[in-house]
């Protein structure tokens, strides 16, 4: 949902211990989401071959046929039928803030979806992003016992879990994925330094907003990627998912990690460019044009060889 207005003119500083407000909105779109689900629609459309582990309510086939249609394997999703396929209800102001609720339903049944059984289809990485927290914690050990390598994507159940838990969650990823406003909680919660995190983790990826994102590794240093410049911003729900998304398939098709950032950007725009993280609409040419007008020839020269043709 859209509010005409700011949160911030509506908030009362030394009121919010009795804060009761409704918002009226003036526009309601239902839309296709979940980050699991949102990555691996991106995952799919650049050409990728992903496996999608969740758990669902009866309500799930119109969607799976739509995640089917653009690339991704269902068929390790678990259907619970009795309840619903988890919700995420949000309002949008004109400063692009949101304030939102999550309805968890079959979501919480996650934890009951062991990772070993699908070792033999050939798991290049799995991603564990924000879901059920036992689930999420069970998948990450899983990782772990499996020699398996895994990407800590905490997102917002950052706020949620404690620190004990978020160390379990980051400890021995190859990847740890987080903006940074989550980073700053993230180390604040664990106790940890940037160093004592660097030695947990091969790589840090922070996603910085209009900043665009840092990249930190125990071999590549630190580096700054920017940003592809939006024609328009719509609707910021699902843009880290459409990073994610663009990063490992830069990765997975032999990309350096600045490049497969920088193609994280690329669709991490396409995304706030829409109404949805599933909106988006894939062009090569415009893509190769975007990149190009970003970053430069030569780095689009490289990014172009693991693009889709359509």
């Amino acid at each position: 949902m859209h509010f005409p207005g700011r949160f911030a003119d509506l908030l009362v500083a030394d009121q919010l211990d009795r804060m009761s407000l409704s918002f009226l909105v003036d526009d309601l779109v239902i839309r296709r989401g979940g980050s699991a689900a949102n990555i691996a629609f991106g995952l799919g459309v650049l050409g990728q071959s992903p496996l999608l582990v969740g758990a669902v309510g009866p309500d799930f086939a119109e969607y799976r046929g739509w995640l089917e249609d653009h690339g991704v394997d269902c068929s390790a999703v678990l259907v619970c039928d009795d309840v619903h396929t988890a919700r995420f209800v949000c309002t949008t102001d004109d400063d692009m803030r949101q304030i939102a609720s999550f309805y968890t339903g079959a979501m919480a049944r996650s934890r009951e979806i062991a990772l070993a059984p699908l070792v033999p289809r050939g798991l290049d990485i799995v991603l564990i992003g924000a879901s059920d927290p036992e689930g999420m914690l069970r998948h990450t050990a899983e990782c772990r016992d499996l020699g398996v390598p895994f990407v800590a994507d905490v997102s917002q159940q950052v706020a949620r879990m404690e620190g004990p838990e978020l160390r379990l969650l980051v400890e021995g990823a190859r990847y740890l994925m987080t903006n940074d406003y989550e980073w700053e909680l993230l180390q604040k919660k664990t106790g940890w330094t940037d160093e004592q995190v660097a030695e947990r983790v091969e790589v840090r990826i922070t996603t910085l907003g209009e900043h665009g994102a840092t990249i930190v590794g125990r071999d590549v240093g630190e580096i700054t990627v920017g940003v592809v410049q939006e024609t328009a911003k719509v609707d910021p729900t699902g843009v880290g998912d459409a990073f994610r998304a663009g990063f490992l398939a830069g990765t997975a098709g032999g990309l350096s990690l600045e490049r497969a950032a920088q193609l994280g950007s690329l669709i991490a725009v396409q995304v706030l460019e829409t109404d949805g993280g599933q909106e988006w609409a894939w062009d090569r040419a415009t893509a190769v044009r975007r990149l190009s007008d970003a970053f430069g020839p030569e780095p689009t020269a490289e990014i172009e060889k693991v693009l889709p043709a359509a």
